[in-house]
């Protein structure tokens, strides 16, 4: 437990390095919540192709390989956000090369929406699930990137110190895809009357609405008796 706790904190000491302009919108003894909003000077749909190459915003000081280019996404249904572990070749022992896989996609809907399940970093390690949903829409001035990450389950972390800690991985991932497509915005805090990220297609033909079919995730929270 101890050794836990000092990986929470080191990942919290981490985060505070850099800004941080997440938000942990609920956490309990169940899980928690996180969510970040970003505007960037791009179209829809080069933000679903920067999305889906991690390894060109993905910072590799969240990686297990020690380099996001070694970091891959398949955006279909099933696919896999995975990194390869390359083979480092020793003549005394026999080596081979490996891999992880960080997240599964269980959506894949181009320009509007990206959800994987999975639990990311020392999470891995905890019979947790999370579930990370990235939703791009236009805004007024460019394109809006919502992400929000839902973590629940059993871990030996304490809530309060690792919620904080995975939200700020968030906020810096969210923060260096931004900055590849132009961030736009200066206060992201001014966004929090936005939607959420949610389902935005239509039950029936899956296209892309404001009106989502499954209820937002404020809503949900609301429904729960969360403030």
């Amino acid at each position: 437990m101890n050794r836990l706790l000092a990986v929470a904190a080191s990942a919290c000491a981490l985060v505070l390095a850099v800004p941080v302009q997440a938000e942990v919108v609920k956490s309990d003894a169940g899980g928690f919540v996180t969510r970040d909003t970003a505007v960037v000077n791009a179209t829809p749909k080069e933000v679903w192709l920067a999305l889906i190459s991690p390894a060109k915003w993905w910072s590799s000081a969240h990686t297990w390989s020690g380099d996001s280019a070694n970091l891959s996404i398949r955006p279909q249904a099933g696919g896999c956000f995975c990194e390869r572990i390359p083979e480092v070749p020793d003549p005394k022992k026999i080596t081979l090369e490996g891999s992880v896989e960080h997240m599964r996609v269980i959506q894949a809907y181009p320009e509007v929406a990206l959800r994987m399940q999975g639990a990311l970093g020392p999470l891995q390690s905890e019979p947790v699930n999370g579930v990370l949903t990235i939703a791009i829409s236009e805004a007024e001035q460019g394109t809006r990137i919502v992400w929000e990450y839902v973590v629940g389950g059993y871990m030996r972390y304490p809530v309060d110190v690792i919620a904080p800690a995975v939200d700020g991985v968030m906020s810096q991932q969210l923060g260096g895809l931004a900055k590849l497509l132009g961030r736009i915005d200066e206060a992201p805090e001014a966004e929090a009357d936005q939607p959420a990220a949610g389902d935005e297609g239509k039950a029936d033909e899956g296209a892309a609405s404001e009106e989502a079919a499954e209820p937002s995730l404020e809503e949900a929270i609301d429904a729960m008796g969360s403030g």
